[in-house]
């Protein structure tokens, strides 16, 4: 007899093993929730395919179900195939990343985003994929934060462009809340928020691009292009776009003048 197809849906896929597993156990959703430090409506909500897991609730219920790390393996296997294969290598370098650089001049990077401001870029870029499709995209790209919740997080240093404030995604109401995060988020001593402000005038950079510096001090240059990602090892090609970022670090308002700015969009998003 062949084996059961896996769910398109990751979401979906996770939840159906979590319940075969309590079916397997002889023991229940409540039980589970118990054991695992999670509420019961969200073991639900995980259970039936709405709610993308939590690395800690993974290794949870390894410990629940005694298993050898099954659960946090299919967790990582889940992130890996909802993301194109270009970008999984990046996804796997940004969570262990000690230093991670970023310049956004369209977009707020993903690790940044709240769900609403992800759903609302996801909507537009894909207008053709259904409400759960564009839900598993959001809790995937939400499963980034964890890089910075982790025990020793990373510095990150994000440099947005004025226009990454003052454009609309979704409505004003999902910016309003968007540009909350960031402040809530900048209150963080290892994440610097500045902006790059259209008084500066023309940026060192026309693109979004992200430095990714390891432990070892082995660092990476990532960009995107036409639906595509590239992450790039070369010495002198990671050195110039240091320098670039520099330049631009140079040019943006210092952390202080900045969040004041971001709070001054943001109050104007909100009228």
């Amino acid at each position: 007899m062949s084996e059961e197809p896996e769910p398109v849906d990751g979401l979906a896929w996770f939840g159906r093993e979590i319940e075969a597993a309590l079916i397997h156990k002889g023991a229940t959703q409540n039980e589970l929730a118990a054991a695992t430090g999670y509420g019961a409506p969200y073991v639900s909500k995980v259970k039936n395919g709405k709610a993308m897991a939590s690395v800690l609730f993974a290794k949870a219920c390894d410990k629940f179900f005694n298993t050898s790390g099954y659960f946090e393996r299919l967790l990582a296997r889940i992130s890996e195939r909802g993301h194109p294969g270009w970008f999984v290598p990046y996804v796997q370098m940004e969570k262990n990343a000690d230093i991670i650089e970023e310049y956004s001049p369209s977009f707020i990077m993903g690790m940044l985003q709240t769900p609403e401001y992800a759903e609302a870029i996801y909507r537009t870029a894909w207008p053709r994929e259904t409400d759960d499709q564009i839900r598993a995209r959001v809790e995937l790209r939400m499963l980034r934060r964890e890089a910075l919740e982790r025990a020793n997080p990373p510095l990150l240093w994000v440099i947005l462009n004025e226009a990454v404030l003052r454009t609309v995604v979704g409505s004003r109401s999902i910016m309003v809340n968007q540009l909350q995060h960031l402040l809530a988020m900048a209150e963080k001593p290892h994440v610097t928020l500045q902006v790059l402000p259209f008084s500066a005038g023309t940026p060192a950079a026309g693109q979004p691009f992200i430095l990714l510096t390891q432990e070892d001090g082995s660092a990476v240059l990532y960009s995107e292009a036409a639906g595509r990602g590239l992450i790039n090892d070369s010495v002198s090609d990671v050195q110039k776009w240091s320098e670039t970022y520099n330049r631009l670090r140079a040019m943006a308002e210092p952390e202080s003048r900045s969040l004041a700015l971001i709070r001054s969009i943001m109050k104007e998003h909100a009228q």
